[in-house]
C-alpha cells in the first residue's frame, strides 16, 4: 500500500492494518522528512488519544493529515504507533 499526497509517496508498506476503513502504516514506513509533529490531540473512546502530524511537501502543508496512537487501549493494540491518513491523502494498492 502507498499513501500519496501532493504527487509524492509519503508512506509505503505491505504491512498495513485496516481499522474503520483506514489503513494504518507502520511508523517506520513513513517518509519522515515530510512529517512535522502537531500539537493536536483527539480522543477515541475505544482506541485512546491520537497524536497528529502535518504533512509538508514543496512548500504546501496539509495540517493534521496523519494521526497515530502512541498509547492504545487493549482493543486497539494492533495499531499502536501506526500512522493513518485523511484530508486528501490517497491510499493506493
Amino acid at each position: 500500500m502507498k499513501a500519496i499526497w501532493n504527487n509524492t509517496v509519503i508512506a509505503e508498506s505491505d504491512n498495513t492494518v485496516v481499522i474503520e476503513r483506514n489503513h494504518y502504516f507502520p511508523h517506520e514506513s513513513i517518509k519522515k522528512e515530510y512529517f512535522k509533529p502537531s500539537e493536536t490531540h483527539t480522543v477515541c473512546p475505544w482506541k485512546g488519544t491520537a497524536s497528529y502530524y502535518t504533512i509538508s511537501i514543496d512548500g504546501k502543508e496539509n495540517t493534521d493529515a496523519a494521526w497515530y496512537y502512541p498509547e492504545v487501549s487493549e482493543l486497539a493494540k494492533g495499531i499502536k504507533n501506526k500512522v493513518a491518513f485523511w484530508k486528501g491523502v490517497e491510499i493506493v494498492d
